[in-house]
This record gives C-alpha cells, structure tokens and sequence, in this order.
C-alpha cells in the first residue's frame, strides 16, 4: 500500500483471528457476509483467513477475494512453503492482495514451541518473504510475541525482513504483556535503530489480556506505527484483540493528540458490531465502550440536566457518529411493501425481491403480534433471510404442552430438504422437551453449555431472542434464533447451533479426505 505518514492503515482480523475465539467459527458464507460489511465500513485491509489450515479456510479467502471490492485482501501464511503457496492460490483473484506471514521471535517461543535456535528463525523468515514476493509486492512479516522477544533480535529480524522485500512489518504483543509506554517505545527504538525502516509501514497487532490492547494500539501509533491490526467489538482469542472501534473513534475523536486519520466509515460502525455479535454469537457487552447499549446512556440527574442543555457536556462524540440512530418505531401493520424495502435498504440489507416478499409476509405477521417495531425487530428478522443464515435443517412446525401439574412434552417437524423429519418428547419444561424432539429428529445430542434468552426491544410482546452454546468432540458451537414465542426462538437457536456443527464436521470430512491445502 502507498505510504502517507497521515493516514493510520485498518487491518481487519476479524475474520482470522477473532474467528479463533472458542464458539465463534462462521460459514463460509457468514464470512463472506461480513467481508462485505467491513468493505462498506471501510476498512484497507480484510485478513481474510489462515488458507492452509481447512478447506473450508481455504474458500472462504478464495470466495472473498472474487467477490469483496475495494479493501486489499490478506491470508496468513506461516514461514512454510506450502502455507504461502496455499495463501498465492487463495488471493490471487482479489485486485489488491497481500501475503501475511509470521513466526515467533522470543526466546520462550522459539525454545518450546518452534525448538529452533534464532539463527534458524531468522532464515526460515527471510526465506519465507522472498518466496511470498515472487506471488506479490504486497507482503507483511510479523514477529510473533515481539513484545517479550530480545530486543537486539528483535532488530535484527526485523532488518532481515525489510532487506528480504517485506513491506510492512507487524510488532504483536501476542500474549498481552505490553503495557503502553513500553510498547511505544519499542516502536520508536526500531524506528531509530533499524536501516530502512522508513521505508516500510510498522503495524500493531496487540491483545488484550491486561485490558490494554487499544492504549497499547495506539501508543504505537503516536510512536510512529502506521497500521493497527483490530477487530470488530475486540473479540478474538483469549480476551480478545484491540477493538476496532475504539480505535478509530479515539484517533477521530481526539484528531488534537494523533494528528492522524483513518479511512473508516464511521457510521457504519454500529451496524458492523451489530452483525458480528449475531454471527458469532458474542453479546456485546452494555457498557462496551462506542457499540455498547449503555455507551450514549445517561441516568445521573446531574447528566441529564447537562445532556438537555447542550449535548456536549457529557458526550464527545455523537451516537449518530457511529451509526446508532435516535428512532424508536420504524413501521407499522399498514406500511406498505416498498416502505419496507426502503427502510431494508436503510438498515444497510442488500435483498433481491423473493428475499424482500419473504421477509415482508414475516414482518405482517410480526406487526400483527406487536403494536410498534423497532430497528432491532426487523434487523433480527431479516436476518432469517440472509442466504448465509441457511443450514442442512430447518424448523417447520413446533407444538408444546406446559402448565402446572402437566408434564412438558414438545412435537416438531423438521426439514431436511425435502425429506420431513417428525418427533416428540418430554422433558423438564418447554424448551428441553423441544431440545429432546429436536434430538430425536435429527438423531444429534450435543452437550448443551449454556443457553440464554432476551427481548431485543421492550414489552410483553417483544421479540425474543435466544442464544445457545453446545459442545461436540471438544468444540462449543453457538446458535441463535428469534421469535415472539420464546420456545419457537429457543428451538431455532438450537437448531442453528446444530447446522453449524454440521458444517463444520462437513469441512472437516472433506480436509481428511482431501488433505490439507
């Protein structure tokens, strides 16, 4: 990418590494979905995958880089031949394209994990660049754990890198040990110790396992970084990444320290957490700083009275900024079709018309049960429609029995295609009986981890949505599922929950039969 020392480059991983939290693996076609998100925000750089590691991993990068426009496309590579040469087939569609590849430089890691002495690092390393440079100009190195590497090592490996043909090199704090005056400073000590540094980007990549990922993101930026490697709501292994947001509205927000920019579309920043959080199952929490339910709430007496005087006394930025809107009732039982598709289209939803009528007769049906619906109803609702949302089963019909002195039971009619799969059960209460039937019609019973239901907006007649984790062969899979009937929106959610064990054993089937790419 061209070099402007004013602008901060947004590298997503999302897709890569937040995808790496236990419970958070997506479709290939849920992948590409939110690839498409993050093109619409704005992002440079979408780090698509790891291709080696699955067939699956291997699609999704392909899919995106035929069809995502506008960001450079990346996939992660380690210092090994046939990962790179699976990373060049992988991108090679996408316009822009990028190689990511990495090894560790601290001692800890290369003792224990690589058991290779630093010397044998460093020429893995430079060998590893020069090949990703005979597929693309547009190779980044990145020294895993750099933070507890020796910093004479560090410098060295990271000279080799640039003299190799890299062009921008990543300085991760893999583990979260960075704090941030330390991290900045070891930016700033390459920048002035190593030759040539000027000529490449220096990027971030920082975890958060101190609370500390985006103060540390962003001391590198103030010493000189120039790339900050993020996902969306932070989710990512452990407790997760730096967060994109906060990033980029702290960079824009306090423009008077950083003197920087980014290229980030603010206001679709919100919507960008919104789908995240539904296909990876992680609620954002209330208080999460920029996307939270509580970051533009104010209940103190003091707030308020300063909130309806001028709303600069206790906001910096406005919820309108990124992307949270002020509207409560959207439509109503007598909008009409094209109001509809119009408001779809507003909520940032791009659906052909057999998507729009679908979703249109459930919004009827909705409107009829509920006297006002919100943004989050129809959000929720046509989230049913997204082709990505389609799995080997889906829920046809659902009848339960429950009451004081009677015991639960639950009958289901499930679609597998065209073939109807039809059982009943008893249970505990409503929704493990459902749960049963669900399990004896498909023949599945994953150990179900946790299970949870909420209003997306408020009132008795609310649509609910339920979230559920389950665990097979020592993988969590997450679901959801929405409707005004909480049994219904459970029922869903486990289902969900099922397809997505389902693929996931389809794409490993298919790496055993196949080998790995």
């Amino acid at each position: 990418m061209s070099r402007n020392d004013e602008q901060v480059i947004i590298f997503d991983s999302t897709l890569r590494d937040a995808e790496q939290s236990p419970g958070a693996s997506l479709s290939v076609n849920e992948k590409l979905e939110v690839a498409q998100q993050l093109a619409r925000l704005g992002v440079d750089i979408i780090e698509a995958g790891f291709p080696v590691s699955s067939p699956g991993q291997f699609e999704a990068v392909q899919l995106i880089s035929r069809q995502v426009q506008g960001p450079v496309i990346a996939g992660l590579a380690r210092t090994i031949a046939k990962d790179i040469d699976a990373a060049a087939r992988a991108l090679n569609s996408a316009p822009r394209w990028r190689i990511h590849t990495f090894t560790s430089t601290s001692s800890v890691h290369m003792e224990h994990m690589l058991r290779m002495s630093p010397s044998e690092v460093l020429k893995k390393a430079v060998e590893a660049i020069r090949l990703a440079c005979t597929f693309t100009p547009d190779v980044e190195f990145s020294a895993q754990d750099a933070t507890r590497s020796e910093i004479t090592f560090l410098r060295e490996m990271v000279q080799a890198s640039i003299e190799a043909g890299a062009t921008t090199i990543n300085i991760p704090d893999t583990v979260g040990y960075a704090i941030p005056h330390s991290y900045g400073e070891m930016i700033a000590d390459l920048k002035k110790n190593v030759p040539g540094i000027d000529r490449i980007i220096i990027s971030t990549h920082c975890h958060n396992d101190l609370g500390l990922a985006t103060a540390n993101s962003l001391s590198g930026v103030v010493n000189g970084a120039r790339q900050i490697e993020c996902t969306i709501n932070g989710l990512g292994e452990r407790a997760g990444n730096a967060s994109l947001e906060e990033c980029v509205m702290a960079i824009k927000t306090r423009k008077d320290v950083f003197g920087v920019y980014t290229n980030i579309k603010t206001t679709e920043i919100y919507r960008t957490s919104q789908l995240v959080s539904r296909l990876m199952g992680f609620d954002v929490q209330a208080n999460k700083a920029i996307v939270g339910a509580n970051a533009f709430a104010h209940e103190s007496g003091i707030h308020v009275d300063g909130m309806l005087k001028n709303r600069s006394t206790y906001e910096i930025m406005t919820p309108e900024s990124v992307g949270v809107t002020g509207s409560k009732m959207v439509l109503g039982r007598h909008s009409g079709r094209h109001g509809f598709k119009v408001r779809c289209v507003d909520l940032g939803f791009e659906l052909n018309d057999d998507q729009v009528n679908r979703a249109y007769e459930k919004f009827l049906e909705l409107a009829d049960k509920k006297k006002e619906v919100f943004d989050e109803d129809i959000i929720t609702l046509l989230d049913d429609e997204m082709p990505s949302r389609k799995g080997i089963f889906h829920l046809d019909y659902l009848q339960c029995s429950a009451g004081t002195g009677t015991v639960p039971s639950a009958t289901v009619r499930i679609m597998r295609g065209e073939e109807v799969l039809q059982e009943a059960a008893w249970g505990d209460g409503p929704v493990d009986a459902a749960y049963n039937a669900i399990s004896k019609a498909t023949g599945l019973k994953p150990d179900l981890e946790n299970y949870s239901i909420r209003a997306v907006t408020g009132g008795t007649e609310a649509l609910a949505e339920a979230v559920v984790k389950i665990r097979h062969e020592g993988r969590i899979f997450v679901g959801r599922g929405a409707s005004t009937d909480i049994i219904e929106a459970s029922a869903k959610a486990y289902i969900n929950a099922i397809n997505h064990m389902l693929a996931r054993a389809a794409n490993q089937k298919e790496k055993n039969n196949n080998g790995s790419y």
